[in-house]
């Protein structure tokens, strides 16, 4: 451990009374403070002791930590490894229901959409019947050359 002493330089700048100005400089070094005691190699030592407890401490607790998140992965992948068995054995009578859920939620994100568009446009100050302005025309980038998403068929 480095002690490093700060000096504190002060200015002073002081108008007599016929006009002239005085300046005066003071170096200002903290006042007595009371000095540290350096620590002696059995209280280093117990220290270090401790530190190394406390990071063996911390490294059992990171482990069963990781013991868990293990074991919760497994029970996942498992959960997932079911769900893919029962898709490949059968199911076919639900997929009606998640085509029309599906569906639904194209919908409904189609309207959220228009729900956007229209508030953005009236943050910035356009009312609803002015249409948007229309950027020039540019080369079609790869987004606008990609076919639109059609709704999924339902059985």
């Amino acid at each position: 451990m480095v002690k490093k002493v700060v000096t504190k330089t002060v200015t002073k700048t002081v108008h007599d009374d016929d006009g002239s100005k005085k300046t005066t400089v003071k170096d200002k070094t903290p006042k007595d403070k009371p000095k540290k005691k350096k620590m002696t190699a059995r209280e280093r030592e117990e220290l270090l002791i401790e530190n190394f407890v406390g990071l063996q401490h911390a490294m059992t607790n990171l482990s069963i930590k990781f013991g868990t998140l293990s074991d919760n992965i497994t029970k996942l992948l498992m959960v997932f490894e079911e769900s893919a068995k029962n898709f490949m054995q059968g199911g076919k009578g639900d997929d009606k229901d998640l085509l029309k859920k599906i569906n639904s939620l194209l919908d409904q994100n189609k309207t959220i959409a228009k729900g956007l568009v229209l508030m953005e446009g009236k943050l910035r100050g356009r009312s609803d019947t002015q249409p948007m302005p229309q950027a020039a025309p540019m080369q079609p980038s790869i987004s606008t050359l990609r076919p639109k998403p059609k709704p999924l068929p339902s059985a």
